[in-house]
């Protein structure tokens, strides 16, 4: 069986396993790849052809649909056009686009040239960019025309493509793809092993580091991840991401076209939960994957009012608290399915289709992935128990990434001890399911008790005051620390004592007295700009502040007796 049947058959197999997880836990296995392109093997091979693959909507704008035949041909353009200008295998490029068809097309004919991709967010400021030519040894760029002027001052003497109104100094997409052949062939076989991306993290507690993995270990990888969003061909899958970050390749490309779905992407110039609403309903969407902060906001809206026709209902990027799964099932009748990964890997945890669905659980390992939890002394639990969440690498899963770039050390760090350390802390019950209690650098004492920030959130944004929380530790010089809550209000809500006292009464009634928050300031949440909150940066702050006064909108227990 050569590379590209292994892929299919172990794709098939899980396709049919949907609802099935006791086979598929069974009787899946990751493809022994080792000369696999996907672009070239897998997307170029897909039967039917005039099948829609990608489907872009910008609200206020225009609409444009494209098959799988007509992505495989303009990337072959591209390819050859790219590999024109000098671009070849191995060189990095850096690629700087919003959700437009050519970013589809430039991922797949970067795959076919053997370059390696570095997706940039369009957010990133110079700085940013500085860093990730440097490190990233960057060779060429694909970049809105629009963004060119954040590389003026960069040194940079490499290949340089605009879409849109190319300025002086650089090509004009439509030029490269207009005198790219019409038929790719490829310069030699792409070996599994050799570099597909680079992804810098989004650095929520340190400078970024660079994720590498290859042709087998996201495409093939991702296997995991259509499994857990339970695609299958012909959907139309909606994911809220942005290009640049890890989840995009996820959801936008991978898992979706592993499937023989369609990519269905909705551009809004401001986040507007009624619209998007609407196009799920007028577009038809079978499959929704949002991040917490979108759910959020769109559980503000009445959601039983839209005839909406998703089949599936996705939490993706941070833990999905249960009272926002709960809201969304009291309107559609669908279950939200948490699940678990990072971008140095693949779907990992999840909830699966036809599988119970435990509260703030986020579900069992995904098949060909076995997870260890690991006490804090390098102990594996082997019953139910609370550590974190490890890979065993004696069984080394297919999307785990290669390692940390020019970071040696991290790598083995990240590495010891036979397992994979992602970093993160669960708790195992009986039957399996873990759920979700913090980073290792998240998690606090408090009068000897550890302390999950991510409980108390949970128990927070159970208040219809609360939009979003962040609970750190504030110290405290008979308890060590205690807990503090950062909100953000729902609006409608007023950021005086009667609010703050509200909630803290509200949290005291359940959350054991050990837990209960004991701080509360009104604030607009630090994130990343890939959307996660920084609670390391609010912990930094509230160590070094003056305790002694109160900050503006920030009550204490004490205060409110």
């Amino acid at each position: 069986m050569g590379d590209s049947d292994a892929f299919k058959a172990a794709r098939d197999l899980l396709l049919a396993c949907r609802g099935d997880d006791e086979r598929a836990q069974r009787e899946f296995r990751w493809p022994a790849l080792e000369e696999f392109n996907w672009a070239l093997d897998w997307f170029d091979r897909v039967p039917g052809r005039d099948r829609p693959a990608l489907h872009v909507v910008t609200q206020g704008g225009g609409e444009s649909r494209h098959t799988f035949g007509e992505l495989s041909a303009a990337s072959d353009r591209l390819a050859n056009g790219l590999r024109d200008h000098g671009v070849m295998r191995g060189d990095r490029l850096l690629l700087m686009l919003g959700n437009v068809p050519e970013l589809w097309v430039t991922m797949l004919a970067s795959m076919k040239v053997g370059a390696v991709l570095i997706p940039a967010s369009t957010l990133l400021t110079v700085d940013d960019l500085e860093d990730r030519l440097t490190r990233g040894a960057v060779a060429a760029i694909v970049c809105d025309a629009g963004l060119c002027q954040r590389f003026g001052g960069l040194p940079f003497a490499g290949v340089r493509v605009a879409v849109g109104d190319a300025p002086a100094g650089w090509h004009a997409y439509a030029d490269v793809v207009a005198a790219g052949g019409a038929v790719f062939m490829p310069s030699g076989p792409t070996a599994a092993t050799d570099p597909l991306f680079l992804y810098f993290t989004s650095g929520t507690t340190q400078l970024p580091k660079l994720v590498e993995h290859t042709h087998a270990s996201y495409p093939a990888g991702h296997l995991s991840t259509m499994y857990w969003l339970g695609l299958q061909p012909g959907d139309i899958h909606l994911n809220i991401s942005s290009p640049g970050w890890a989840k995009h390749a996820w959801s936008c490309v991978f898992a979706p076209w592993n499937a023989e779905a369609t990519v269905f992407s909705f551009n809004q110039p401001r986040f507007d939960a009624p619209s998007l609403l609407d196009a799920l309903v007028t577009h038809r969407v079978t499959s929704l994957c949002a991040p917490p902060t979108v759910w959020r906001l769109l559980i503000q809206q009445d959601l039983a009012s839209y005839p909406v026709v998703v089949r599936e209902l996705i939490g993706a990027g941070e833990p999905l608290n249960p009272e926002v799964i709960a809201q969304v099932e009291r309107a559609w009748g669908i279950t939200i399915r948490d699940g678990y990964g990072q971008t140095e890997t693949t779907l990992q945890v999840g909830n699966f289709v036809g599988q119970p669905v435990r509260s703030g659980s986020m579900g069992r390992p995904a098949p060909g992935y076995p997870i260890v939890l690991v006490d804090v002394d390098g102990t594996r639990i082997e019953a139910a128990g609370e550590g974190e969440v490890c890979i065993d690498l004696a069984r080394r899963p297919r999307g785990l990434m290669t390692g940390y770039r020019g970071a040696e050390q991290q790598t083995a760090d990240a590495m010891r001890d036979g397992v994979y350390h992602t970093g993160d802390v669960a708790l195992r019950d009986d039957d399996g399911y873990l759920t979700f209690v913090g980073r290792t650098d998240d998690v606090f004492k408090a009068s000897d008790y550890r302390i999950s920030p991510f409980e108390l959130e949970s128990a927070l944004l159970e208040h219809p005051a609360v939009a979003e929380a962040a609970v750190v530790p504030s110290p405290d010089p008979t308890r060590l620390a205690v807990p503090k809550a950062f909100v953000t209000l729902a609006p409608g809500h007023t950021p005086d004592e009667a609010t703050a006292r509200a909630i803290l009464a509200f949290t005291r009634d359940r959350l054991a007295a050990y837990k209960r928050i004991r701080r509360v300031e009104f604030a607009e949440l630090p994130k990343t700009i890939s959307g996660k909150i920084r609670r390391v940066e609010l912990r930094q702050a509230e160590t070094a502040r003056d305790l002694d006064s109160r900050n503006p909108a920030e009550w204490w227990e004490e205060d409110l007796a």
